[in-house]
């Protein structure tokens, strides 16, 4: 099994949507996938059309067993479930804190999942905190988007310095490009100069398209509701992408 996390410090980057479309393709390709909501906005949990009845809300992350498996959803996608989220999971941080191997508890959690799921995608939210050492423990490699802006390129770096400081493997980080509007000559210039400095950045990226906006409204992936479209084809490459890097064993 692969854990992968969509994660970045910046809210706003295009986390949820990654999430959710690239689980939707792994799912499509025939790979078992587990969402893992763990955003307290619980966007990726509204995307699928699931309500959350969560056991325990937050405390059910606690320990393995019962109340993970009760709490685990199935969507309405063949090979694609879901571990829901709700405003419980705001209090993540607080709870591991209070825990022993406080910044391990969620990579136990996960550890049992091994046998239904070939992948496991987090859809994390925007902390740096408990939480956040929790999901880089976990995880077998974090897919972090960035927005061509000053203040999101800003945010990453202070990622891989946080990263590179706590010894993680920066080799099992990548990145990749979202909302990016190719008629804007500062896009284009951010994208390069990032491209020349750091390792790991993914050669696709994610247009700002009214078509992905419109997953809020449809509540569906992107490549469920208009699948030939710019946006679709663009997530498609993505993954690809994703799936040739971090997903070889699969």
């Amino acid at each position: 099994m692969t854990v992968l996390a969509v994660y970045s410090i910046k809210g706003g980057v295009g986390k949820t949507a990654a999430a959710v479309n690239l689980s939707y393709l792994a799912a499509r390709s025939g790979i078992r996938t587990l969402v893992v909501d763990l955003d307290p906005q619980s966007s990726a949990t509204y995307y699928f059309r699931v309500k959350p009845k969560i056991k325990k809300g937050a405390r059910g992350l606690l320990k393995w067993g019962k109340e993970i498996d009760h709490s685990i959803k199935g969507t309405d996608y063949e090979n694609l479930d879901l571990l829901p989220a709700d405003f419980t999971h705001r209090n993540l941080d607080i709870v591991f804190t209070k825990l022993r191997r406080s910044k391990h508890r969620l990579k136990r959690v996960i550890k049992p999942l091994k046998k239904e799921y070939d992948l496991i995608i987090v859809d994390c939210s925007a902390t740096i905190n408990i939480l956040a050492e929790n999901i880089f423990n976990s995880a077998d490699y974090l897919l972090v988007p960035m927005i061509p802006t000053t203040l999101s390129v800003r945010t990453y770096a202070q990622l891989r310095s946080f990263l590179k400081k706590k010894k993680y493997n920066l080799d099992h980080v990548f990145a990749f490009f979202s909302m990016v509007d190719r008629r804007k000559n500062m896009h284009l210039e951010l994208i390069e100069v990032v491209n020349s400095k750091y390792p790991g950045i993914l050669k696709s990226d994610i247009p700002y398209l009214s078509v992905i906006e419109k997953m809020g409204v449809e509540r569906q992936p992107v490549l469920a509701y208009a699948p030939n479209s710019t946006g679709g084809l663009a997530y498609e490459e993505l993954w690809s992408e994703v799936k040739e890097r971090c997903l070889q064993k699969l």
